[in-house]
């Protein structure tokens, strides 16, 4: 692909470091459009829509917000927001971009036609600038931590407000950020508004150069989420289907290298628990066979959520191969382990279990969400696991102890009541940088 196709060359103002920053996006974008193409090739079903990653081919609809969430997380986060945004205005036109097919496709999920999707377009000065032309936004709000310099910029040069929402900053990411700090400062005071989830995300963006006046706390958003009437009728299912009485855990969200340790913890629980059934749901879904065939070559009995003639009830792994209803399995379990914290990925949410009282544990990495590990655990909401056996070994004692478990199940939820509100608090905030008219 010719230079001149990825990247219009318009004028372009600011620091060396951010034409250093641009120019390896542009000699590296052909790598990544290529490993798109590859991957679109294993996934025949998923449509590439390079063309959107571009701003080429079909243009993006005139919208009055542009919404950036980068994946499932990020839209689950941004949910509560979007619904406002469309209950506020009828005539309200929301954009939502995503980086990943899967954040697509939870998107349509729960919003269907009511807003429009594109692919996030590369931050390029020219690929940003014809986005910015088709869709015409009035404000765009970036969920979590996402900060591209050359979409901020484009924003800029048009007088569109930029608010960075349910933002969180890691202590090990902040100090990413600060090694390109040049970079890093001026890029963060584009921001009209950064809406932080913790006190520690607020001081680590302030110390990045962050307009101290424009940061605020609003706490994290995905405490707000709804309950679910028929949680526990679904939960009730899950269980008879998957066996009355059997002892059950989840190993939710799990990344490569940690499969094997928890399927070495399962082995130990069924010492001692010879019933128990893990339901085992991967991060990442190109990698479910991969996960599949790695459970089988432990010799464990397999079945996929996604084979409607699998017997569960003979089965010691359930791989949860599906998308969008990892709350529900869950909310079915006994024990919730959460996955990226026995390798060095930083963990994922935890209040999915805490908000249906399920005692969670997470392994020793968890820097991605530290405050709110942090806090639960000293509820006793949560407990930390050092390794695989001492996971095994939480594992047997908590799933021969039901009372201990509700105990902790109770603490678990009543963090999640305590913390409530945030979304309130945000689109309170939001709503001075709305659109009028």
């Amino acid at each position: 692909m010719s230079e001149s196709v990825i990247e219009d060359q318009p004028s372009f103002r600011g620091t060396l470091l951010q034409l250093l920053y641009t120019l390896v996006l542009r000699l590296t974008l052909p790598l990544v459009l290529l490993r798109l193409v590859l991957r679109g090739l294993s996934r025949p079903a998923r449509e590439l829509r390079l063309g959107e990653r571009l701003a080429r081919g079909v243009p993006a609809p005139p919208v009055e917000v542009w919404v950036h969430a980068v994946s499932v997380g990020e839209v689950l986060a941004a949910r509560g927001l979007i619904e406002h945004l469309l209950a506020r205005t009828p005539t309200c036109r929301v954009l939502v971009t995503t980086t990943t097919p899967t954040g697509a496709e939870r998107l349509h999920a729960l919003f269907g036609e009511r807003v429009a999707h594109r692919y996030t377009p590369y931050d390029l000065p020219g690929v940003q600038a014809r986005f910015l032309d088709q869709a015409r936004p009035r404000l765009l709000i970036v969920i979590e931590t996402e900060i591209w310099p050359n979409m901020l910029d484009a924003c800029a040069e048009r007088g569109i407000p930029t608010l960075l929402v349910n933002a969180r900053l890691s202590a090990r990411s902040a100090r990413g950020y600060a090694q390109l700090g040049r970079l890093t400062a001026p890029t963060l005071r584009r921001f009209a508004l950064i809406a932080a989830q913790g006190r520690g995300d607020a001081r680590r963006f302030n110390a990045l150069g962050a307009e101290p006046e424009r940061v605020r706390v609003t706490g994290s958003v995905k405490f707000d989420v709804a309950d679910d009437p028929e949680r526990e009728t679904r939960s009730a299912e899950l269980r008879a289907h998957w066996g009355e009485g059997r002892p059950l855990w989840i190993a939710a969200s799990t990344h490569e290298g940690e499969e094997a340790r928890v399927l070495a913890a399962h082995r130990r629980v069924l010492e001692h628990h010879p019933e128990a059934l893990l339901v085992l749901v991967p991060r990442h879904p190109e990698r479910f066979d991969q996960v599949a065939a790695l459970v089988e070559t432990h010799g464990f009995r397999l079945a996929r959520r996604t084979d409607p003639d699998a017997d569960v009830s003979e089965a010691q792994v359930l791989l949860g191969d599906t998308m969008g209803e990892l709350a529900g399995l869950i909310a079915a379990v006994d024990v919730a382990f959460i996955g990226g914290s026995l390798v060095p990925v930083g963990g994922h949410n935890l209040l999915e279990a805490a908000v249906a009282g399920v005692p969670a544990l997470v392994g020793p990495h968890t820097f991605n969400f530290a405050e709110i590990t942090t806090r639960l655990i000293g509820l006793g909401g949560c407990a930390r696991v050092a390794d695989s056996e001492a996971l095994a070994a939480r594992l047997t004692d908590w799933l021969a102890a039901p009372e201990r478990r509700a105990a902790i199940g109770a603490n678990g939820r009543a963090f999640v009541e305590a913390n409530r509100g945030a979304l309130a608090r945000l689109i309170g905030l939001v709503e001075g940088y709305l659109p009028k008219g």
